[in-house]
């Protein structure tokens, strides 16, 4: 007779009534390191300061507020709201990808002296910026600017060792600032209206009157046709 084997506690296999409770949100973490002033700088935008004249300089945390606005806004079928997604969505890859080839340009520079080796300089003390966005948008706007620090380390690189003088430096410096900041303020003049297509395709007045100072999406935005590739679900389409 062999011994009876005793009983086994699989703790790792959870009941069956535990089974059915829905897991919380998942949440993760993320950051981003920037090793240029120039880059900060970009990230951090500049409020407009009354009396002085300056206009505001969209920052990387105003971006994400302002596209998450448009977001909900999607949600809720505004087309002017899923214009707004996709014409940013085409803008920040587009612009990515100029800057790395720029960023490619700027390296080579690097090689091109004989027997002469030259690494891209590094920040003694990089700072890191943790991120927090609600949608994709805040996200591909760090990419941005990550991409543009990057080309800023190249320049400044090339500047440092007499490859390219000071002026060139800070106008190349400029022109791909200016790709991040041209993203940045594409939401700028967007507001939430509470408009829907229903509105578009029923002319009414509040319709009208956005269309006068924003213009009319194209056609296949307004019968949702294409959107963002990044864009929400319609809460009146979304099953419970």
């Amino acid at each position: 007779m062999t011994e009876a084997e005793p009983a086994r506690s699989d703790n790792g296999v959870a009941t069956w009534s535990a089974a059915q409770e829905q897991p919380g949100g998942l949440r993760g973490r993320a950051r981003m390191t920037l090793q240029t002033r120039q880059a900060q700088r970009v990230m951090r935008g500049r409020t407009r300061r009354e009396g002085e004249g300056k206009p505001e300089i969209i920052g990387l945390a105003r971006f994400a507020t302002l596209m998450r606005w448009a977001w909900r806004a999607a949600e809720r079928d505004d087309p002017w709201a899923d214009w707004l997604l996709l014409r940013a969505y085409h803008a920040i890859n587009e612009n990515r990808e100029t800057l790395a080839v720029l960023r490619q340009q700027a390296e080579a520079r690097l090689e091109v002296m004989p027997n002469v080796e030259i690494d891209v300089a590094e920040s003694l003390e990089p700072i890191q910026i943790p991120l927090d966005f609600s949608t994709p948008y805040g996200y591909m706007g760090a990419y941005l600017i990550g991409e543009y620090d990057n080309y800023a380390r190249a320049l400044l690189t090339a500047r440092h060792v007499g490859l390219i003088t000071k002026a060139s430096a800070e106008r190349d410096l400029h022109k791909g600032g200016h790709l991040v900041r041209s993203v940045f303020h594409i939401p700028a003049a967007w507001r939430f209206r509470g408009l829907t297509r229903a509105s578009v395709h029923g002319k009414t007045e509040k319709a009208a009157e956005v269309a006068e100072t924003q213009g009319w999406p194209p056609q296949e935005v307004l019968d949702g046709t294409i959107r963002s590739p990044l864009a929400p679900e319609l809460q009146s389409l979304t099953s419970d």
